[in-house]
């Protein structure tokens, strides 16, 4: 008598793949292939599953998430693939084996591999990784103008690839604070909108400002004005009543404090957006640019030096590594989790995010940087980088000279100093009670 195969139930939107050069199927077969690289050919966003008999393979590109659970049947593991904790849960409620879940029984697919499961016996096998995107590293000279060409060539060209992928009537929002990754987005869409012979007018640089102050107003402004690009800037006030940071840790299904700050602010500005655009899809952000040109306060992380920032492969990507002692089973690592801040807040307000910064292209060229040689150890010098980076490559390649202005993190920019203050100043597990408090009575 042969053996039923375990049930894979997987609970992925097929609507959110947004793959560029392929249907989700083939892109999803890629998976099974025996060289793991293959998975570098599909463009753009995806989170697939892919069956051989009990063999399943799941990849995602690294700004979105993907998780699994695997529940007990008498027939094997049955395998549950959603992007959310919440989703998982009320699955297995609904086949009967809610008593099995815990949120910390869920598993994150880490960014950059294949992850492949064996459905069989019990207890179930650990997942095995095949990674397919290792970019070389320092392979560029230490020449900024050289490497800021690079940089902004590959921006430019994720741009262009995504600007054709989006039906040209569909308007565009950039979400824009004036700082040196969301400006370079922005720079980016109108050039190349110029470049495809389109109009601009669909583009639209979003800023949010809580009860009137923050300084990102003022500085989106100032970089509008600078570049002549004051037509496109369009400020989002909101309440401050409207930032709740529990319902960021219900949104974004974690507890770090600084993505539930990020997520906090997000959920407001894509709310107003939301009420102001009912049928608004398309929106465009920096994020990823910080951990593609290491641009993060070494001196908050008591863990980090800056050997360790410039010596380690993709480290603020995928953090320490997923056969490291420190990599979390449950949510990944460095941005591979953090992910979530952004796309968790977009897709629940109907959006479909892009950030070209997340892209294999632009991490490839990020990588090739030798950081190590440019910094000299010198905190200071790595934190100045990415602005003379960026800035060099948008005068090579646009003729603009782009202003750039002290970094600052989205959640601080878009408050007041003393908002910030009161509402941010939380600690962590304050942020994990009542995730896991929702987490029992989801």
């Amino acid at each position: 008598m042969k053996k039923p195969l375990a049930r894979v139930l997987n609970l992925v939107d097929p609507a959110s793949q947004q793959i560029r050069n392929m249907d989700a199927l083939e892109a999803s077969k890629l998976l099974l292939t025996d060289d793991p690289a293959a998975v570098l050919s599909i463009e753009g966003s995806f989170a697939l599953v892919a069956r051989d008999g009990v063999d399943v393979a799941l990849a995602r590109s690294l700004d979105r998430p993907l998780r699994y659970f695997l529940a007990k049947e008498v027939d094997g593991p049955m395998l549950v693939v959603a992007e959310r904790i919440d989703e998982i849960h009320r699955c297995l409620e609904e086949h009967g084996y809610g008593a099995q879940f815990h949120p910390t029984y869920t598993r994150m697919v880490p960014a950059h591999h294949v992850t492949h499961l064996q459905l069989v016996g019990c207890p179930d096998p650990n997942p095995v990784y095949r990674r397919f995107f290792d970019p070389p590293r320092a392979t560029l000279p230490a020449d900024l103008d050289v490497t800021g060409e690079r940089y902004v060539e590959a921006l430019l060209c994720e741009v262009r690839s995504w600007l054709l992928a989006v039906p040209e009537r569909e308007p565009l929002g950039v979400l824009f604070s004036g700082g040196v990754d969301s400006g370079a987005v922005l720079l980016a869409v109108y050039h190349q909108l110029l470049e495809l012979g389109q109009s601009p007018s669909r583009l639209k640089a979003f800023t949010l400002s809580v009860d009137g102050g923050g300084r990102d107003l003022e500085q989106a402004r100032e970089f509008l004005r600078r570049t002549r690009l004051e037509m496109l800037g369009e400020p989002v006030e909101v309440a401050s009543g409207e930032l709740d940071p529990l319902r960021a840790v219900e949104v974004i299904e974690d507890y770090k404090p600084l993505d539930v700050e990020c997520a906090t602010v997000a959920l407001a500005l894509l709310g107003a957006l939301r009420r102001r655009y009912p049928d608004w899809r398309y929106l465009a952000d920096g994020d990823g640019g910080d951990e593609n040109l290491k641009d993060y306060p070494i001196e908050e992380n008591p863990e980090l030096t800056i050997r360790s920032v410039v010596s380690n492969s993709m480290l603020y990507q995928e953090g320490w590594g997923v056969d490291r002692i420190k990599h979390s089973l449950t949510y990944s690592g460095g941005f591979s989790r953090g992910c979530v801040r952004g796309y968790a807040p977009a897709r629940r307000y109907g959006f479909l995010p892009f950030s070209p910064f997340t892209r294999p292209g632009l991490i490839a060229v990020a990588e090739a940087i030798p950081f190590a040689e440019l910094t000299g150890g010198d905190h200071e010098r790595l934190y100045a980088l990415k602005g003379e980076i960026v800035r060099r490559g948008f005068l090579k390649h646009t003729g603009i000279d782009m202003p750039v202005f002290p970094k600052r993190r989205f959640q601080h920019g878009a408050v007041s100093d003393d908002f910030a203050a009161e509402r941010f100043s939380v600690p962590a597990e304050r942020y994990r009670r009542h995730f896991l408090t929702l987490a029992a009575s989801s």
